[in-house]
């Protein structure tokens, strides 16, 4: 006879979550043994509910550092100094053997033996605005559906309902949104690290406020509720009692960097983005799934050279520091951690000593969450114009980070209209980054 827990282990698949076809094999097990005189001993609600606890205890999050207007794979993990198209940028070695990297990221090449590098990304969208949803959702933008962030989607499968946060947080600016997913996964927008979110204390006592909010209750449901707005009043209230349970939140000191040490903070660097990437370690401690945080100024079409110098410089120490502290905590294997932007450089440098679009092959990089660090996957050509071996589409790298996060990529969301849309649709995981 089934039990609860070999029906739970057999509905897993190889990457440790429920598979859908799996789970209704299962199921159907299940009904065979009550159809034969046997007792069911889970349902099928008290299975989704305990995978979906099981996931929550683990308590996986993901940091994703964005790196706005597409970075150079040359100037940053796939130089090719002496080359046609290198440039002047030097590479240096790093503490992973074989594994060289853009001069401009001194600290990053001494925690190499935690980042994996792809250097075969590739994608046919070249405009920013399609490549940043695309690279965000797994989807190219289409005119009838919003699809929602990849992180979004990680927190409405693995957040925590109770849990007092946002459970997606995008710092130093607006990222893509929930799309279909609605308003209770909807990004919280930091636009300063260095401060206090605004608007994130009643400016009465709290016993006032939550009057106030209990009177805003009995007028809606006395009222508008009656009146035949009720699903209406239930999106309202539902928002506000988010948004309250935040605001009257001890939680709400993960966003005080006045509790770090000085010299970790130098370490993070006294920038934004810096200090952001500080915020972030504190938020995904504290139990938010995913937080982006948001660096501008890659959009290299004149002088690459000298502003990718500029970005490394707040960057580098940054992404260093950031994986450093996450290990020396015990957090690294529980948080996946991506470098990446929306697309690449051109290998030919312009007339006005930049790079251009280019889609064709890029790189990113990740650490923790269960990654095989000191390795790289793929490679470009000689001259960088296109992918030599290994190419990585999205899809496989949004496949990837929710083997990371333990979540499954073809679990199908339903649409407002009624249409299933899978997390991810038709992505393989890249095997070689948790082997």
């Amino acid at each position: 006879m089934q039990t609860e827990s070999n029906i739970v282990q057999v509905a897993m698949n190889r990457d440790g979550v429920v598979g859908r076809r799996a789970f209704l094999r299962s199921i159907g097990w299940g009904a065979s043994a009550l159809a034969a005189g046997g007792v069911l001993p889970v349902s099928f609600t008290d299975l989704i509910t305990l995978r979906a606890d099981e996931l929550r205890k683990q308590r996986m999050s993901c940091i994703l550092l964005w790196m706005s207007g597409g970075p150079s794979q040359l100037e940053t993990f796939d130089p090719k100094p002496g080359t046609e198209h290198g440039g002047t940028t030097k590479a240096i070695e790093t503490t992973a053997p074989g594994i060289s990297i853009a001069e401009s990221w001194g600290r990053t090449a001494k925690i190499m033996t935690d980042v994996a590098l792809i250097r075969s990304m590739t994608s046919k969208e070249g405009n920013h605005q399609r490549a940043t949803y695309q690279m965000h959702t797994g989807y190219v933008p289409t005119a009838t559906i919003r699809h929602p962030h990849i992180g979004c989607s990680a927190a409405s499968e693995i957040g925590d309902a109770a849990f007092d946060l946002p459970h997606i947080v995008s710092i130093g600016g607006p990222t893509a949104g929930a799309g279909f997913l609605g308003a209770a996964f909807e990004p919280f927008v930091v636009s300063n690290p260095l401060r206090t979110p605004e608007n994130t204390r009643p400016n009465v006592p709290d016993a006032r406020f939550k009057r106030r909010l209990g009177l805003l209750n009995h007028l809606e449901k006395a009222g508008f509720e009656q009146a035949g707005g009720g699903d209406r009043v239930r999106d309202h209230r539902a928002l506000y009692t988010q948004s309250a349970r935040m605001v009257l939140s001890p939680t709400m000191k993960a966003f005080n960097l006045d509790e770090e040490s000085p010299g970790l903070r130098e370490s993070y660097g006294k920038t934004p983005f810096g200090q952001g990437c500080l915020l972030a370690r504190r938020l995904v401690e504290s139990g938010v799934t995913f937080v982006e945080v948001r660096m501008n100024g890659w959009d290299t079409h004149q002088q690459n050279n000298e502003r990718i110098a500029t970005l490394a410089g707040q960057v580098d120490p940054a992404f260093a520091t950031l994986v450093t502290d996450l290990k020396q905590r015990g957090r690294l294997a529980d948080t996946l951690v991506i470098w990446m932007g929306e697309f690449g450089r051109t290998p030919k440098i312009n007339g006005n000593a930049g790079r251009d679009h280019f889609p064709r092959v890029f790189n990113v990089a990740l650490a923790g969450g269960g990654v095989k660090g000191g390795q790289v996957i793929g490679a470009s050509s000689a001259d960088g114009s296109e992918v030599k071996v290994r190419p990585v589409v999205v899809t496989d790298l949004m496949a990837s980070i929710c083997r990371s996060l333990k979540v499954d990529a073809d679990k199908e969301n339903m649409t407002p209209v009624g249409r299933p849309i899978k997390i991810v649709d038709n992505g393989r995981p890249i095997d070689e980054l948790f082997s």
